[in-house]
């Protein structure tokens, strides 16, 4: 028997209605089927994100452990094979892909240390191999320069043919903009949100080919295994891809573990980590993208003021105080 975490099927439910609904019904089923047709065992608690029931297990055959993911398919995770593959080929630092089926979207994935997340460091856990960092800020930046790091590997890689791009991203956002603007209760939030609808204008024209993740925060990245062979790695898992400028990556490092006084060292320190130092006026207007989009869908949700965390990095980045 599968229990499903009420966490998730609220999510599913309040997030994608009958689809969600139809989604955790079928979870029992599907887990079974997969657990049979792979050749699988349990071997753990279940475990699971926003979207997504995730299985440990152990292939029967080879003794290998790997992780079941099973997830409603839609156009954020359907490149999630496409992408893993094309940085697994690449030698970039993310998840092993070892079956898949597009049918329903099932993967089995490489198994990870799930209890060794990089938001860990941060909180002063330190690193695979290393010595644990004294004091909450040379942690929390010990885990920005991993972040950097990893990026730099997966933003390396050219996206595949057939992904969602930021180009499109982009012309909606833009599009929606005047409105999400006028929506606004505050004067200032709405200056802010149309200083970024601004900025992105200025590069909207190039959004860019690179494979993205989208959603690189800390905890989504874990920790390799020493009995697959990555010990002391950092390893990237759960993208959303899209092809686009590696500048629209940087939002989640930012805004994940939020900390008002670091936003500019983090943007430097990823921008390094990226190349892009000499352009940083190009990341900085796809970073502030990620606010305007944030916004776009609050705003279509009913909110009327911006989310504080991204209101300030917005201001950081612009100089507004």
């Amino acid at each position: 028997m599968i229990d499903i975490p009420d966490e998730l099927i609220a999510t599913q439910y309040a997030y994608n209605g009958a689809a969600g609904r139809a989604f955790v019904a079928a979870l029992p089923g599907l887990a079974g089927r997969f657990l049979e047709e792979w050749g699988l065992r349990r071997d753990g608690a279940a475990m699971y994100g926003m979207c997504a029931l995730v299985l440990p297990v152990v292939r029967e055959a080879d003794g290998v452990p790997a992780a079941l993911k099973l997830q409603l398919v839609d156009e954020e995770t359907v490149g999630e094979p496409v992408a893993l593959r094309a940085w697994g080929a690449a030698g970039a630092g993310a998840v092993g892909v070892l079956g898949h089926d597009p049918g329903t979207g099932a993967l089995l994935l490489e198994r990870l240390d799930e209890g060794r997340p990089l938001s860990g460091v941060a909180g002063g856990g330190g690193v695979p191999g290393g010595s644990r960092l004294v004091g909450e800020v040379a942690d929390a930046r010990r885990a920005v320069t991993v972040l950097g790091e990893v990026l730099a590997q997966l933003a390396a890689v050219p996206a595949p043919e057939g992904l969602r791009t930021l180009g499109d991203a982009v012309e909606r956002m833009l599009a929606a903009a005047p409105e999400a603007v006028g929506r606004l209760a505050d004067e200032e939030e709405r200056r802010l949100l149309a200083d970024c609808a601004a900025a992105v204008r200025e590069v909207a024209g190039e959004p860019g080919d690179r494979l993205l993740h989208w959603d690189l925060h800390y905890d989504n990245i874990l920790a390799g295994r020493a009995d697959a062979g990555r010990a002391g790695e950092w390893v990237a898992l759960d993208p959303k891809p899209l092809a686009g400028d590696p500048g629209f990556e940087l939002f989640p490092a930012l805004d994940n573990l939020f900390d008002a006084g670091e936003v500019v060292w983090r943007f430097d320190a990823l921008t390094e980590a990226l190349g892009m130092e000499r352009d940083r006026g190009r990341a900085r207007a796809w970073t502030l993208a990620r606010v305007l989009q944030n916004a776009v869908w609050a705003v279509g949700d009913g909110e009327r003021e911006l989310a504080p965390d991204h209101a300030e990095i917005a201001r950081r980045l612009l100089g507004v105080r």
